[in-house]
C-alpha cells in the first residue's frame, strides 16, 4: 500500500519533484565559474590526488597486476561519493524544508528522494571522465557493460532507503549531522576503494565483504576492469542490500513521518 501512495503521488507531485531537483542544481552551481564542469573535474581530481598518494607513497598499485590502477580508483571513487553526498544531502532534507512542511500537505519523502535523484543526475554525468580513463589507459570496453545500470539502480535504491533513515533520525537527532560525517570517513576507509581487499588479513575479508557498498563496488568492477559477467551470487547479494535497506528506510520513515511537525 505504501509503495502505491509513493506511485501514485509521484505522479501528482511529479512537477514538485521537477523544480526541487532543479533548484538543487541551481543552488549547487550559483555562481560558480565552471557550473557542471565541476561533477565531471571533482572525481578526476580526486582520482589523480588518490592515485599520486596510494600508487608512489604506499605503492598499492604494485599489488594490481594487469589491471589500471586509476580505473580501479575511479570506479570506486565515482560510486562512493555518489552514496557520500546523496545521504548527507537528503539527511539535512526534512529539516530544512521545515517550513514548508508545517505550512502545507507534501508527502515528506518526496524530499529525499529528490536529492537521490539529484545527486543520481550527477552520477551519470561523472560516469563520462570514467570511461575517458577507461579508454585512455587501454582497459577497453566489453559487451557486459550494458549490465552496469542494474548495479546503479542498486546502488540508487540502498542510497534512498539510507537516506529515509537518516533523514527520519535527523529530526529527532541533530548531532546526526556531525556523526555522520565521521560515519562515512570511517565507511570510505574500510571501503576497499584506494586498496585491494586481498591486502586484507584472510580472518577479517569476511567482514569486509558484508558492506554492501563493497559489494556495488565489486560488481562494477568484476565488468570495467576483468571484462568478466558477475555471477548470478552477485547480482541476489546487491539487490537483495538494496531492497533490505530501501523497505527498512521505508518502514522507519513512514512511521515517524506524522511526528515530524512536532520538531521542526
Amino acid at each position: 500500500m505504501f509503495l502505491r501512495n509513493i506511485y501514485l503521488n509521484m505522479k501528482q507531485y511529479r512537477f514538485l519533484l521537477q523544480q526541487l531537483v532543479s533548484r538543487d542544481f541551481k543552488v549547487k552551481y550559483k555562481r560558480s565559474v565552471l557550473g557542471v564542469v565541476w561533477s565531471l573535474l571533482y572525481p578526476v581530481l580526486m582520482m589523480t590526488v588518490m592515485y599520486m598518494v596510494f600508487s608512489y607513497v604506499f605503492r598499492f598499485g604494485d599489488l594490481m597486476t594487469g589491471i589500471s590502477f586509476p580505473v580501479y580508483l575511479l570506479t570506486g571513487l565515482v560510486m562512493f561519493n555518489y552514496i557520500s553526498e546523496a545521504t548527507n544531502l537528503s539527511m539535512s532534507s526534512i529539516v530544512a524544508s521545515g517550513s514548508l512542511i508545517n505550512k502545507v500537505y507534501l508527502p515528506k519523502y518526496i524530499f529525499p528522494l529528490s536529492k537521490c535523484l539529484f545527486v543520481g543526475i550527477n552520477l551519470l554525468l561523472t560516469l563520462i571522465p570514467l570511461y575517458l580513463v577507461i579508454l585512455v589507459t587501454g582497459t577497453g570496453l566489453n559487451i557486459y557493460h550494458l549490465v552496469l545500470p542494474f548495479v546503479f539502480i542498486c546502488l540508487f535504491l540502498f542510497a534512498l532507503g539510507v537516506s529515509f533513515l537518516l533523514a527520519t533520525i535527523a529530526v529527532f537527532f541533530r548531532d546526526m549531522f556531525y556523526i555522520y560525517g565521521i560515519i562515512t570517513m570511517l565507511w570510505m576507509y574500510l571501503t576497499p576503494i584506494m586498496y585491494p581487499i586481498q591486502m586484507i588479513d584472510d580472518r577479517f575479508q569476511p567482514l569486509f565483504r558484508l558492506n554492501p557498498l563493497f559489494q556495488f563496488i565489486d560488481f562494477a568492477r568484476e565488468i570495467i576492469l576483468y571484462g568478466n559477467m558477475p555471477s548470478l551470487r552477485s547480482f541476489i547479494i546487491c539487490g537483495a542490500c538494496a531492497l533490505i535497506m530501501l523497505v527498512t528506510g521505508m518502514f522507519v520513515f513512514k512511521k515517524n513521518q506524522d511526528k515530524f511537525i512536532y520538531y521542526l
